[in-house]
């Protein structure tokens, strides 16, 4: 089998909010084409227009490749050395950011190609699913007043789901604020269901714990990315000086930067994004690295829901599983971009049984959303 064509999609709503942190606004997809034909879907949560164009340029030199020209006539099944020859290949461009949110895009395609031709899943590929179904909370912008907060945790209560966390938008700018609002959240999903709380880089690690010990009384589950990602001293400072659950992980890709954050940052819960840390390679790297500690993995994913089913098979495929992310935004990236929609019930989302990632992408939607 070989790779016949690498095929860049770019998805954007016509009105976009570049102020507000809502990553389902726009969206880059990848499909990877064989020449038995296999098709395997992938995505990368990064700039699509930015990401586009890394698949489609022609090579520069010996390592400043696009990354179709790396992947033609490949042996798709070969996933980890083909993992190498990109992240090789894109080292004058590359090694982070971009160039690995384009190779996380291509790795959840090769592996979703690899479980249609081995007949399994990915998490059946990742080791073996532990369980058919994934808890997950709802993740929505923290809006701006404590009406709207009420209003998107009621409406998560209402629509079965046993955790809720709220990010971004105001927090951090005034701590009475911070404190109206979380409380706020607290009251409206009840004592029973767990909190979240993704801090948007905004904080000192002094200004964090000020924040926590003022909203002891709402038991955040966690805390997370308070701290700008690099900042692996007040991420340790802060985990050491708070019985709260501290939380970070999705801004970084390559295992190294994990291993920092779990041995450096000693933080409790590592984030990696499938699609931007290195795709299901390096996901199941994290999943090995952390096994003995005893540290958290719970992917983040507010994209679509390619990114929220390969999470589900990421989480499947862990000893302890435990949250996956699920945006309730308002856009059609995340609910409607699947032919057949995931399957949620009491708080859960069924975990895809086909081979590969056992999704298939709505093609009339795809098509009217696609950007040329």
């Amino acid at each position: 089998m070989k790779i016949t064509a690498v095929e860049p999609i770019v998805l954007r709503m016509k009105e976009v909010d570049a102020a507000r942190a809502d990553g389902t606004q726009d969206a880059f997809l990848v499909r990877i084409l064989t020449d038995e034909g296999v098709v395997g879907i992938g995505e990368g949560d990064s700039s699509p227009y930015l990401a586009r164009t890394a698949v489609e340029m022609p090579s520069s030199h010996s390592i400043a490749h696009g990354v179709a020209e790396l992947l033609v006539g490949q042996d798709p099944l070969h996933t980890d050395r083909l993992w190498q020859r990109v992240f090789e290949g894109t080292g004058y461009w590359g090694r982070a950011g971009l160039a690995m949110h384009v190779l996380s895009a291509i790795d959840i395609a090769l592996w979703d190609i690899a479980g249609k031709v081995y007949g399994a899943s990915v998490a059946e590929l990742l080791g073996g699913r532990r369980v058919q179904s994934v808890p997950v909370y709802a993740s929505e912008v923290m809006p701006e007043s404590a009406a709207e907060v009420t209003a998107i945790a009621e409406r998560a209560v209402a629509e079965g789901y046993n955790a809720l966390k709220l990010g971004w938008g105001p927090l951090g700018r005034e701590q009475a604020r911070d404190v109206e609002l979380i409380e706020a959240a607290r009251a409206a999903v009840g004592e029973q269901r767990d909190l979240m709380i993704d801090g948007g880089q905004a904080y000192t690690v002094k200004s964090a714990l000020q924040l926590l010990e003022a909203v002891a009384d709402c038991r955040l589950y966690w805390f997370e990315e308070a701290l700008a990602p690099d900042d692996l001293a007040g991420y340790r400072s802060l985990s050491e000086r708070t019985l709260t659950r501290i939380a970070t992980g999705e801004a970084d890709a390559g295992i190294a930067a994990f291993r920092a954050l779990a041995q450096d940052g000693r933080v409790d819960v590592l984030q990696p994004d499938v699609s931007r840390c290195g795709g299901f390679t390096v996901t199941r790297q994290i999943r090995d690295l952390v096994k003995p500690a005893g540290t958290l993995v719970v992917p983040h994913a507010f994209s679509t829901g390619v990114l929220v089913t390969a999470s589900l098979h990421v989480v499947a495929s862990l000893d302890r599983p435990t949250y996956a992310e699920y945006s309730v935004a308002d856009s059609p990236f995340v609910s409607r971009l699947l032919a057949t929609p995931l399957q949620f019930a009491q708080g859960r989302l069924a975990v895809p049984d086909g081979p590969g990632l056992g999704i298939e992408l709505d093609e009339e939607l795809l098509e009217h959303m696609r950007v040329a």
